[in-house]
């Protein structure tokens, strides 16, 4: 009786389905003013599938997530307090923004402002 129990016990151990809590997150991004500027680097994290590219703009200039890691790996070495404000559009993935935030971490840029447009 107990050996059936406990393969019981294992079998509904093993077939049981946990929830994802963290993908079911509802995630609301701040709105920004008009035309705000902050001094430091300014990224665009837009809708991919609109404008084509990997969704990524730094400065006013198209480029893919390779690059953006290269150049904050270059501008981290000089100053880690360098202000990074992320600007996303309404329809931009959450996923891209995470990764721009991603980047930001890994070279120990924590000066960040997310705004939403």
């Amino acid at each position: 009786m107990i050996d059936v129990v406990f393969q019981l016990l294992i079998f509904f151990i093993v077939v049981l389905k946990q929830q994802d809590v963290l993908s079911r997150l509802e995630v609301m991004r701040p709105a920004a003013q008009a035309d705000v500027r902050l001094p430091g680097l300014e990224i665009l994290v837009y809708n991919q599938t609109r404008f084509g590219g990997e969704g990524f703009s730094l400065m006013g200039r198209q480029v893919p997530l390779g690059e953006l890691d290269a150049r904050f790996s270059r501008l981290s070495a000089y100053d880690k307090g360098m202000g990074v404000t992320v600007k996303c559009s309404a329809d931009s993935l959450h996923a891209n923004l995470v990764k721009v935030l991603d980047v930001c971490a890994k070279h120990e840029l924590m000066n960040i402002s997310v705004l939403s447009m």
